[in-house]
């Protein structure tokens, strides 16, 4: 039951939100439905329904054919090309930063500079009162995005957490608090996905690029995610070790949204309004934290592993990925409590399991691949080759970060 409970959500979440955007038509249908079942027998009440039967067919006749109108209006053309890094300059305020492109699973703007400051865990967390909301132009869009976006997944509208602040680097005095809002999927969808989609107005011609319309500030560069319109969801991954030194990898399944079939991190996914909170209501303060529960969570949930198993988890990287509108990723080391064997007993909890297809683990040097990226060897050389060729973004960004952390206390 878990499985068709999962799919019946998803159907649920896409037409509640197709339908909140479309009641006119609804409303034009239930007043067909209402005329053919309030027919009397009287012969007034007869004249009267069929009267009120045919207003409504009317009427539903002409909503309908303006919604396909409205939904032909557009044309939707995938972006196959590699994101074009040239045209778009990280932004001045992140140091020493740098576009990392993995072939065929995409590009990351990475900072060796933020990412050792994360370790320190000195940001601090504010949260928004009000939620996010899509902005008009992207809102207008939104329902001819979600139905393309969702053709053959599952994807459901679940609470999430965006970020609309920077976990830049402070000297001295602590860094300003990182701003956070609370957000659902489908905001990310219609917002942060349409980087990977060029939109174009049949009737004009007119181009709609994402890209160019809301990743790009007024220099030039990428904008900071201060500043940003977009949902931004905060993306989570750790990978973890066993006890004998196992790197616990994820198999994706065909239905995943984004890696399908490819080696996910040990937990991965997105950061929820239930990890800004404590196990006892309270609020959390710090972004490693919250960031870390997220994290924590997503293991237990996709390994079927228990909290107890987790010995420590800690943040060791941040990156953005291009592709998905440059949202924000946090990725995290994980050191279990348990062996191997015990790990490949675990199922996935009920939920992730039309997500997962089972664990995979390897032997991996994260201090060798450490040396290696710290000695400039580039990291499809230095990374294992099944993980670099099988390996999701997350993935290869969570080992490359963990690795440089795991040099740095040599």
């Amino acid at each position: 039951m878990g499985k068709l409970t999962r799919r019946a959500r998803a159907k649920a979440d896409y037409f509640g939100f197709i339908g909140a955007r479309e009641w006119p038509l609804a409303a034009s249908g239930l007043g067909v439905l209402l005329g053919i079942v309030t027919i009397l027998p009287s012969a007034v009440g007869v004249v009267l329904s069929v009267v009120a039967l045919a207003l409504g067919v009317a009427t539903f006749t002409r909503d309908l054919r303006l919604l396909r109108r409205r939904w032909a209006g557009f044309e939707f053309t995938s972006i196959a090309a590699p994101f074009p890094t040239a045209e778009l300059p990280p932004p001045p305020a992140y140091p020493a930063s740098a576009y990392l492109a993995v072939p065929a699973r995409g590009t990351a703007l990475v900072s060796a500079a933020i990412d050792r400051d994360l370790w320190d865990e000195r940001h601090t967390i504010d949260i928004a009162e009000e939620p996010y909301r899509l902005p008009p132009s992207l809102k207008a869009t939104a329902p001819h995005v979600l139905p393309l976006r969702a053709r053959g997944r599952l994807l459901f509208n679940g609470p999430i957490v965006g970020m609309r602040g920077d976990p830049l680097p402070a000297a001295g005095a602590r860094p300003a608090p990182v701003r956070l809002h609370r957000a659902r999927f489908f905001d990310a969808v219609c917002s942060n996905e349409l980087a990977a989609l060029r939109i174009t107005r049949t009737d004009t011609g007119e181009e709609y690029d994402l890209r160019k319309a809301e990743l790009t500030d007024t220099s030039g560069a990428l904008r900071e995610l201060s500043s940003s319109a977009l949902a931004d969801l905060v993306g989570v991954s750790t990978v973890a070790f066993t006890t004998d030194g196992k790197l616990v990898t994820v198999r994706q399944s065909s239905l995943n949204s984004v890696s399908g079939l490819l080696l996910a991190p040990s937990g991965s996914g997105s950061l929820e309004p239930r990890d800004l909170r404590t196990s006892d209501g309270k609020p959390r303060r710090f972004l490693h934290t919250a960031v870390r529960a997220g994290m924590e969570r997503e293991l237990c949930e996709e390994t079927g592993l228990t909290p107890e198993y987790v010995r420590e988890t800690k943040v060791v990287g941040f990156a953005r990925w291009m592709e998905r509108g440059a949202k924000p990723e946090f990725f995290g080391l994980t050191e279990l409590t348990v062996d191997s064997a015990e790990v490949s007993r675990g199922r996935p909890v009920s939920g992730e399991r039309l997500y997962s297809a089972g664990l995979t683990l390897f032997d991996v040097d994260l201090a060798a691949i450490g040396a290696a990226l710290t000695g400039g060897v580039p990291l499809s050389e230095a990374l294992p080759e099944r993980l670099w060729e099988d390996g999701s973004l997350p993935l290869l960004l969570a080992l490359r970060a963990a690795a440089a952390w795991q040099a740095a206390r040599v």
